[in-house]
C-alpha cells in the first residue's frame, strides 16, 4: 500500500509532500480490521490533491500512541508538522484544506484561524526547516 501518487507542481507553488503511516490503528479498532492508516492513504490517493501536494505512504512514523498520523513537509525553506489522532473517515477534506494553506506558504507557517481545526488540535511535533539557523 506504500505507493506514491503525485501531481506536478506548479510554477508558483512548492513541493509539499504528505507522508501518512500505512500501518498506524487506532484505540478500538479491530486489530485484525484495515489499519486507519491505510484507509486515509487510500482516502487521499483516490482525492483531488491540491497543486503541488504529493501523497505517499510508509510503514512506520512511530507515533503509536497517536495513530493514525501523518506528516506534512515541504522543503528545506518551511517548517514541518507531525499530526496524529486522525481519522480517515472524517478528515480527509481539512488535511487536504491544511495542505492547500501550507503549499501557499514559503516558511510553511500558516497562521492559527487559517488552520482546518484537526492542524489546529491534533499537533503532535512542529520541525524546524533545515535552513533554520541555530540560536546558540
Amino acid at each position: 500500500m506504500a505507493e506514491d501518487m503525485a501531481l506536478p507542481a506548479t510554477e508558483d507553488t512548492a513541493e509539499v509532500t504528505l507522508t501518512i503511516c500505512t500501518t498506524c490503528k487506532r484505540d478500538g479498532v479491530d486489530p485484525e480490521a484495515t489499519r486507519p492508516g491505510a484507509l486515509l492513504m487510500a482516502a487521499l490517493s483516490d482525492a483531488s490533491l491540491p497543486a503541488g501536494v504529493t501523497v505517499r505512504g510508509v510503514e512506520c512514523l512511530s507515533a503509536c500512541k497517536r495513530g493514525c498520523a501523518m506528516v506534512l513537509t515541504g522543503g528545506e525553506a518551511r517548517w514541518s508538522y507531525i499530526y496524529g489522532d486522525l481519522d480517515p473517515a472524517a478528515h480527509v477534506d481539512d488535511i487536504l484544506a491544511g495542505a492547500a494553506a501550507y503549499a501557499s506558504t514559503t516558511d510553511g507557517l500558516v497562521p492559527w484561524r487559517e488552520r482546518p481545526q484537526v492542524f489546529r488540535k491534533q499537533s503532535i511535533a512542529r520541525i524546524p526547516p533545515i535552513t533554520l539557523p541555530s540560536k546558540d
